[in-house]
């Protein structure tokens, strides 16, 4: 009697679902921040015309829990930005779609219209663009391509958020913004403004591979021997990227400048013309602490053919004592799953992020619920598994042995974290980068 009653009660609190009273409100909170026009998600949420066509899809993807795309597992952490539905708002969108989608009436009640914005999700001071666009070839494997923009900053900058938008997100696989102190060497040939790609010889030079083996096993948290930083980064589904959580920011020195790593993927059918806009949110105070991004990656990847739970590892020890932001997990076409655990100086150890079903079309942020204080010593472990297996259907050749790379048929394993330290800390000594287990034939 009393399961009947549930039963009863639950669909009494469905009943007569429309979209303007009952579905427009959730979608407004959960959906439309990538699915209007512009943004990441397919097809527009905003209004019951644009809504109506993917009313199907939408039962699909709730009851599957696909959508909105948040895969941490809900019993490790807790974070900031998540989006997951409730069992309700799931059982209000499944009885709409089963009550043959009605508009309705809002009785009264019908939610304002949100304003988003048009193009930027932020209001940036600056923006930087290439000045002229990069065009993708239809087909092939592409290397990167980097574009070095002088930001003519006179004095030292400090920026509260950043965002990339590209012009066509279809052939963007990733763009990596970093600084460069001025007179860097770091691609001393690279003309400002002209798309440059690293030669070959150089990239396959030991004095090269001695250089990124040195910056990604040692102490600091800088990009190569150069001094360059990394400050922002897109790929799918990556939100806006928000440096003021604790009173915190990035810093960009004086003269600096910037420098776009763009990773492009041919859309297999024609050539586009892709422009990248970079903008950025100036601080209006000085920040109470330094807002840096770190990569905790294995350089020691080889998966086996057809290895459906291949596993791999990496970690990072910090030096000093710091301020945990965010986790951001980072793996290719195989990536499988990821959990993040911290290990603290006195033994204990927990883990602070599970991703049990990781998947690459969405590259999220996972921003604590409040910064989690680190003290000096802790250390970061990663653990995750990739699917080379014919019952992967993202899975590109299941029968070839997959090493490190840039390429999506390639593979990695990287959790980029966001850490605060003082602002005027020496960044000399803050993290270890370990580095991953070699796979043992």
């Amino acid at each position: 009697m009393l399961v009947m009653l549930a039963v009863r009660t639950a669909s009494a609190q469905t009943d007569g679902v429309t979209f303007l009273r009952d579905v427009l409100p959730i979608l407004q909170k959960r959906c439309q921040t990538c699915h209007r026009p512009g943004e990441a998600g397919t097809g527009s949420f905003l209004t019951y015309e644009s809504t109506r066509p993917w009313a199907q899809a939408i039962k699909a993807a709730v009851l599957t829990r696909k959508m909105p795309p948040w895969f941490a597992s809900p019993e490790f952490g807790h974070f900031l930005n998540e989006r997951r539905l409730t069992d309700a708002e799931i059982r209000t969108l499944v009885s709409w779609v089963d009550a043959g989608a009605p508009q309705g009436d809002s009785g009264g009640s019908k939610p304002a219209r949100v304003k988003w914005t048009t193009g930027w999700n932020i209001q940036p001071d600056v923006v930087f663009t290439a000045p002229r666009p990069y065009v993708v070839p239809a087909q092939g494997a592409l290397d990167y391509v980097y574009i070095v923009i002088p930001t003519d900053f006179e004095h030292n900058t400090w920026i509260t958020a950043g965002e990339i938008r590209p012009s066509d997100r279809s052939v963007v696989h990733h763009v990596s913004a970093f600084w460069r102190p001025a007179g860097s060497a770091w691609l001393k040939d690279a003309k400002p403004g002209v798309p440059y790609v690293i030669p070959k010889a150089q990239l396959n030079s030991a004095d090269f591979k001695r250089t990124l083996n040195r910056s990604a096993a040692g102490a600091q948290p800088l990009q190569l021997e150069s001094g360059a930083e990394f400050l922002i980064g897109y790929s799918p589904g990556m939100p806006v990227q928000d440096f003021s959580i604790g009173h915190a920011a990035k810093l960009i020195p004086a003269q600096a400048d910037l420098v776009l790593e763009l990773h492009f993927t041919p859309n297999g059918r024609t050539p586009v013309e892709e422009r990248i806009e970079t903008g950025f949110v100036l601080a209006k105070t000085d920040p109470v602490r330094r807002f840096l991004t770190i990569s905790n990656w294995s350089w020691n990847i080889s998966i086996p053919p057809g290895d459906a739970n291949h596993e791999g590892h990496a970690s990072m020890r910090f030096n000093e004592a710091v301020d945990l932001v965010f986790m951001q997990p980072h793996m290719h076409l195989r990536g499988k799953d990821m959990s993040v655990r911290l290990v603290y100086p006195d033994g204990k150890s927990e883990i602070v992020l599970d991703v049990p079903h990781y998947d690459f079309n969405w590259q999220l942020i996972y921003y604590e619920a409040k910064p989690l204080h680190l003290p000096r010593g802790t250390v970061m472990e990663i653990t995750a598994h990739w699917d080379n297996s014919v019952n992967n259907p993202a899975n590109p050749d299941p029968g070839a042995e997959v090493r490190l790379g840039e390429q999506n048929t390639d593979e990695m394993l990287v959790c980029h974290t966001g850490i605060t330290v003082d602002p005027y800390a020496s960044l000399d000594n803050v993290v270890t980068i370990e580095g991953g287990t070699e796979y043992q034939k």
